[in-house]
């Protein structure tokens, strides 16, 4: 009877040891997903958190994303990008202008009243990131989606309806093109993240910001201001964002797990996520309008005032372009003529 129980010890060890080694060999993996806005805000809700739960469900609970809301993880927005680079966090969502100048080429994106939406700005987007910046500017980290917001409009204090009405304004912006703008219609640019700018407009450190409608509801501003100005046609601004991983994390997945990824990421998934924040502004510009604010949409004549007054900041951005070697006018050309292309299947 020893024996014998020493026999099925024995088998049970082995069995054990060839559990562990399957577990093993299945090689499970936890992505820590870290980010800047609240985990009830929007883009983790309704995007992050969609693309975090399909890629749990398609690897069979073999990849688990850990997901990590308002720089939980430490640090300030601006750094996420290093963030992802250096393995502090697996995978970060980032404003690509938060860090300005790194990225000059996709700046093209955020310039002034070139976005129509952001379905069609968001397909542009990751087309012109495979062809030009794929291999260069985001060699560092492996991007898994790249898209825009939907129509950046200005929500301020007083009302804005000319450029003149902003001289004198303390706005925050978003990007460098958008601060640029600001300073050339004669507003004073104040930078500061997203998670900032309901202090900033309570303690009256800016007069207004510059953000979409979707943004709006998780940050209360039609609460601490009272006007919001459209514009007809194209977008006064967009930001363009990243989801991005750290390449030696993705290279180190087996095939079938980088597939999982892969599929969950892309072409079809900055479409997607571009087109659900765009989404999201119905509802959110819908709670300033139940709330009495003063929506002000500028017609075609009225936009095309602040269209001229914005040409400078291309002539700008062109010129700085070229002082680093990039054919700025190439990308503008095709960045226009993809978002032409692209509008009507998405309209």
């Amino acid at each position: 009877m020893t024996k014998r129980r020493s026999v099925l010890g024995l088998v049970g060890g082995v069995a054990v040891a060839a559990l562990m080694a399957s577990s093993a060999m299945a090689q499970d993996v936890t992505l820590k997903l870290h980010q800047f806005l609240p985990a009830q805000a929007n883009v983790p809700k309704l995007i992050l958190d969609v693309w975090a739960d399909n890629v749990e469900k398609d690897s069979g609970g073999r990849i688990k994303v850990d997901r990590y809301p308002s720089m939980q993880l430490g640090g300030k927005p601006p750094e996420l990008l290093d963030q992802a680079i250096d393995g502090v966090a697996d995978i970060v969502w980032t404003v690509v202008g938060y860090t300005p100048g790194r990225f000059p080429g996709t700046e093209v994106f955020e310039l002034p009243f070139i976005m129509t939406n952001a379905r069609a700005t968001s397909r542009a987007y990751w087309e012109m990131f495979e062809e030009h910046w794929k291999d260069s500017d985001f060699k560092d980290v492996h991007i898994l989606g790249t898209w825009v917001h939907g129509p950046g409009l200005i929500h301020s204090a007083d009302p804005v309806e000319t450029p003149d009405d902003l001289q004198g304004m303390k706005i925050r912006g978003g990007s460098r093109s958008v601060n640029a703008l600001l300073t050339e219609l004669g507003a004073t640019p104040v930078g500061m993240p997203v998670p900032a700018i309901p202090e900033g407009l309570s303690k009256g450190v800016i007069d207004g910001t510059t953000i979409p409608w979707e943004v709006t509801t998780a940050l209360k501003v039609p609460e601490l201001v009272e006007n919001h100005t459209e514009f007809t046609g194209n977008a006064l601004y967009v930001l363009t964002f990243v989801l991005a991983m750290n390449k030696e994390k993705y290279d180190s997945l087996p095939d079938d797990l980088k597939k999982v990824v892969d599929d969950n990421s892309g072409l079809e998934f900055s479409i997607f996520a571009g087109g659900t924040q765009a989404d999201s502004d119905g509802p959110a510009r819908q709670m300033a309008v139940d709330m009495g604010n003063n929506i002000i949409t500028l017609d075609e004549e009225q936009t095309a005032v602040w269209r001229a007054a914005s040409q400078p900041i291309y002539d700008a951005w062109l010129k700085d372009m070229d002082s680093k070697g990039i054919d700025g006018q190439a990308l503008l050309d095709e960045a226009q003529s993809l978002i032409a292309k692209y509008t009507p299947m998405y309209e």
